[in-house]
């Protein structure tokens, strides 16, 4: 017999779906409202939290690979705050990670390959919040 499994019986998997399944406006806001407006920025590639705020409006959107990297960055985001608070999270994608060569997260994200990039923080965010 199949066994039905639902989203708050496995950590993580709310913020994988939210990852996908919200409008990119609303990940942008909540983004924003984790991370902070500079951090989704630079993420996002660009200098100006004014782009950041018409994302987060659906007045524009930044292209296809940048928001993957924000799709992938909140999905990552999204799994720390089911532990921590936003001060941690913030803190975690800023800070040298021994996880992904001393790099922070954000860097990764912005700088990296884009898959390999969002395997490599979402795997460490996991093992952050110790979610298997």
């Amino acid at each position: 017999m199949a066994t039905t499994v639902r989203h708050d019986q496995r950590p993580g998997l709310r913020a994988h779906e939210d990852s996908i399944r919200l409008p990119f406006a609303e990940l942008v806001s909540q983004l924003r409202d984790i991370l902070g407006v500079r951090a989704v920025a630079y993420i996002g590639g660009v200098k100006s939290s004014r782009s950041v705020s018409t994302w987060a409006e659906g007045a524009s959107t930044p292209g296809e690979t940048d928001q993957q990297r924000l799709r992938n960055a909140f999905y990552a985001a999204s799994l720390l705050r089911e532990s921590y608070d936003a001060t941690t999270v913030q803190s975690w994608f800023r800070g040298m990670n021994p996880a992904l060569n001393d790099q922070a997260p954000a860097q990764v994200l912005r700088e990296g390959d884009q898959m390999k990039a969002a395997r490599d923080v979402i795997t460490a965010a996991k093992s952050f919040a110790h979610i298997g």
